[in-house]
């Protein structure tokens, strides 16, 4: 009675099996479904190729290598404590700048620094989120609290540029802007423009 019971459970079974296996020669694809298919899976090789060539012979990787703090004693930090903050001419010649983003402003409020010269920013949230973006330029990043956020940017000619908080933190996010002022090589190496905001 039992071989009986599973011969009855198997044969249902190995028709539905059978029924599978004889689908794809049952099944019509229209050629122009077939050349999509097709270019979607070369597309999709293309970007896999992409992906390996960049990574792997060209070394381009994701960041790996996150600088954190402590966003609550940011003001206790050697290089984020308020009387550090702004624009340094480092030994080297490289020109740097410290901020904090906190609700609702970017400080220091103003920054001079020299056009047509390489200037890294190095900016720490003391609260929430932030976002800094300075419009015509290619300077925009987040300012994750925890974090430093680290970017290299050149400013080619001298003039004033806002500086903007792009993402949303808090009611006052629309107050929250500071200014860039990027003055000729000539003035910079003279000394006169030289100062760092506070």
């Amino acid at each position: 009675m039992d071989k009986n019971h599973d011969s009855d459970q198997r044969s249902p079974l190995a028709a539905e099996l059978r029924e599978l296996r004889d689908l794809p020669a049952r099944l019509h694809v229209d050629p122009l479904e077939k050349r999509w298919i097709y270019v979607a899976l070369a597309m999709v090789g293309t970007f896999v190729a992409a992906i390996l060539y960049t990574g792997l012979v060209k070394h381009v990787h994701p960041p790996g290598a996150m600088e954190t703090i402590d966003s609550a004693r940011l003001h206790l930090s050697e290089e984020f404590a308020e009387d550090r903050l702004g624009v340094a001419t480092l030994p080297d010649g490289s020109i740097r700048v410290t901020l904090v983003a906190a609700r609702y402003g970017f400080y220091p409020r103003e920054i001079r620094i020299p056009a047509g010269q390489p200037v890294t920013f190095r900016v720490a949230s003391a609260d929430v989120l932030h976002g800094i973006h300075v419009p015509m330029t290619n300077m925009a990043t987040m300012v994750v609290p925890g974090y430093v956020s680290t970017l290299t940017t050149t400013f080619p000619k001298p003039g004033e540029y806002p500086m903007l908080c792009n993402e949303y933190c808090g009611m006052g996010h629309d107050h929250m802007w500071s200014k860039v002022t990027v003055v000729s090589r000539e003035s910079w190496q003279s000394g006169t423009t030289q100062t760092t905001g506070r």
